[in-house]
């Protein structure tokens, strides 16, 4: 096992050592992409409606042009700013992607229970009802594009179905009901409210209170549980599709519903989202990594030890156990210790760890960066056959921010970027980039919001010099594909 860890060890140093300042590939640019759909070559989202020759440009590694919707062309809904650049040669083509919708969810016809009139649900004509959602969304695809190229066209059609069943009980101001009943033959009722019956077995006195006792839950939760079961069948897709689509690899994902004043924030993976609202950062996500979901990783491991395949320990240490420092006492901790303690070291403790490495550079089982995520579903240990995607979730972490409790000015926004903008620009970075560009533009300009994501992705990029692309501190710049949304709070037409 030793030896093949070490390989594996060796292949990731070596992968983040051709970050800035790398040759791109020397595979023609604009053909298909192992990792992409079958029989789909290179793409670029389409709101950008790149022609040909922009399309060459944008897969440019020397030039690494950014790429924003021109002036002239279709406008993203709110005005919303978009900006991108491709990877410094890090891998063949830019792996990332982003979606900008605004979806239709039409009530499903056999849904049983609340029916509330006309005015309370929105009716368009030809009398379809239901209500929109607004849609913004990137995927980090790593391994390949093919993972973030089909969620960021098939995701927000399954957040559009999880949200049928809700569209009278969003509307409708009582409490959700408990239970759905799809029963076109039956008239209206409530389920959560039925009388037992002489069906439903006898029923003790003592336990009739007991029976009606319920669980209150909000239409947020609702909500938020539609956009988790979307991620989910979103990365059964992936995985039943990926042989006949060729889906390699697997991406990181990041989507912002707005829905009825509500923006909810879905992360999965590394990407993050802030909001900057007068000034004040409000996060609005976290990474999760290997070091961020230790304890969950670890005690997945300590439950099903098989998953590690004998090979790998669920214990953590500060450095590599050597054989010489068998029975004397080291630091460790386990899944239930955010601590250290000491403990005599065993034969069983000189397995490699399920995560190894700080930062960036850490690793479970000495292969994957990211603990969420879509897709990797035949990532294995480096000359294995141990599985990796157990330890992955598709599950995102949900945050939500009520746009109707502030009152928000046009330098009001919320920001969305792949991990190639945060990891050389913080929060506090970002938002000096954001004040600094939008003031120097009217309030109503339409444009000055694409101007903010082109600066921030310019800034993170850095200029080419000879020794790779620099930050204006002559730090090193970002090597990795960089996308970035920046969407602003107000809503549409607030600010004409």
């Amino acid at each position: 096992m030793l030896p093949r860890v070490r390989a594996a060890v060796a292949q990731l140093v070596a992968g983040l050592g051709a970050g800035a300042g790398a040759q791109p590939p020397a595979e023609p640019r604009g053909g298909g992409d192992g990792g992409s759909p079958a029989g789909a070559s290179f793409c670029r989202p389409a709101f950008l409606q790149l022609t040909p020759e922009e399309l060459r440009r944008a897969d440019d590694h020397a030039g690494r042009a950014v790429q924003s919707p021109r002036d002239g062309r279709r406008r993203l809904p709110w005005s919303t700013g978009y900006a991108e650049v491709i990877n410094a040669g890090k891998s063949q083509h830019n792996e990332d992607q982003a979606c900008c919708e605004v979806v239709f969810v039409e009530r499903r016809p056999s849904l049983r229970g609340r029916l509330p009139s006309r005015e309370s649900v929105g009716e368009l004509d030809g009398g379809r009802k239901g209500f929109y959602f607004h849609y913004w969304a990137l995927f980090d695809g790593h391994a390949g594009s093919g993972a973030a190229v089909m969620a960021s066209k098939r995701l927000h059609l399954h957040i559009c179905e999880q949200l049928r069943d809700l569209v009278d009980i969003l509307q409708d101001p009582s409490p959700p009901p408990i239970c759905l009943l799809h029963d076109t033959r039956a008239g209206p009722a409530e389920p959560s409210r039925l009388p037992l019956t002489e069906e439903d077995g006898e029923v003790p006195n003592d336990a009739v209170p007991r029976f009606h006792l319920e669980k209150a839950v909000s239409h947020e939760s609702l909500v938020i549980g539609a956009i988790e079961n979307a991620f989910k069948h979103m990365d059964d897709q992936i995985e039943r599709e990926r042989s006949s689509q060729r889906l390699s690899g697997g991406c990181c994902a990041l989507a912002a519903v707005y829905l009825m004043g509500k923006f909810y924030v879905a992360n999965a993976g590394d990407s993050r989202a802030i909001i900057i609202r007068n000034g004040e950062i409000i996060p609005m996500s976290r990474e999760f990594t290997p070091e961020t979901e230790r304890q969950r990783l670890q005690f997945l491991a300590f439950l099903r030890p098989e998953l590690l395949g004998k090979e790998f320990t669920h214990l953590e240490f500060p450095r590599r156990i050597q054989p010489k420092e068998l029975g004397r006492k080291m630091l460790y901790r386990d899944q239930n210790m955010n601590g250290w303690a000491y403990k005599k070291i065993e034969e069983d403790d000189l397995k490699f760890p399920l995560i190894y490495g700080e930062g960036k550079k850490a690793r479970v089982m000495a292969t994957i960066g990211v603990t969420r995520g879509l897709g990797d579903h035949d990532l294995k240990v480096f000359s294995s056959n141990i599985h990796i995607k157990p330890f992955l979730s598709c599950f995102p972490e949900v945050r939500v921010y009520d746009l109707t409790q502030y009152e928000h000015c046009p330098d009001d926004v919320l920001v969305l970027g792949t991990d190639g903008l945060w990891d050389v620009t913080n929060d506090k970075e970002v938002a000096g980039v954001v004040m600094e560009v939008l003031t120097s533009y009217e309030p109503n300009d339409p444009c000055r919001y694409t101007m903010v994501a082109q600066e921030l992705v310019v800034r993170s990029r850095g200029v080419l010099k000879e020794r790779g692309w620099r930050l204006a501190n002559d730090k090193l710049g970002s090597g990795d594909d960089i996308s970035v949304f920046v969407i602003p709070l107000g809503g549409p037409g607030n600010y004409t």
